[in-house]
């Protein structure tokens, strides 16, 4: 244990649920990609078959929206818009320069990661109506083949579109030291809050005693 006390930022069963959803948004995006590029078709055997990957495919996706479905609701509240996010917008040369010596008043997520958490919930419900569309074994004889044209051309670019920004989403965590240990064991020491989400630290440190909180208890 460092010298810091830490707090916990990602409770259990929401980090359960995000990296179950990694590994499934995986498969489903791997085997997508084989079929929107002919050259990457061999990728459709991340299912063991190519019939296989055609016929899991759907459900996987379906999973992946149960899972964002419940992390929308855990996290919404962390990520609607506030004033300060103006602060953080205003200063993101300085935040990309790795430069934390102002004050951003950052609340649990900043105003990028903000961004980016609407971005996927978007794509991810598109890429689920479409999907519903074109998904021959259930709805596709339901819908004339104008309709199924438009649907598949539509979730193919949302699925490259979220897949961009998981890209972007997995190079940050990568990038802000500390964020990746912060979503494997669900705590982050007081330095790093403080740095990162001054604000959020402020409203956890404010709390008062730990064992009375829920996410944001320290150890």
């Amino acid at each position: 244990m460092k010298k810091d006390r830490e707090i916990l930022r990602t409770p259990l069963p929401d980090r359960l649920c995000h990296w179950a959803m990694v590994v499934c948004f995986f498969l489903v995006a791997l085997s997508g990609l084989s079929w929107v590029f002919p050259s990457l078709n061999w990728l459709n055997n991340v299912f063991g078959t190519p019939q296989m990957a055609r016929l899991l495919h759907p459900f996987f996706g379906v999973v992946v929206f149960v899972a964002l479905v419940y992390l929308f609701v855990r996290f919404v509240k962390y990520n609607l818009f506030a004033k300060e996010d103006r602060i953080w917008a205003e200063n993101v040369k300085s935040v990309l320069a790795g430069d934390h010596s102002k004050p951003l008043r950052i609340g649990k997520y900043n105003a990028g990661q903000k961004v980016l958490f609407w971005g996927i919930m978007s794509l991810i419900s598109l890429l689920l109506i479409t999907g519903l569309v074109i998904w021959r074994a259930y709805f596709a004889h339901l819908f004339p083949i104008p309709v199924l044209r438009v649907a598949l051309l539509l979730h193919a670019v949302a699925g490259i579109g979220l897949m961009l920004l998981i890209l972007g989403h997995i190079y940050l965590a990568f990038w802000v030291k500390g964020s990746i240990r912060g979503m494997v064991t669900g705590y982050v020491s007081h330095a790093w809050a403080k740095a990162h989400h001054d604000r959020w630290h402020e409203e956890i440190s404010a709390k008062g005693k730990p064992t009375k909180a829920k996410a944001g208890r320290t150890r």
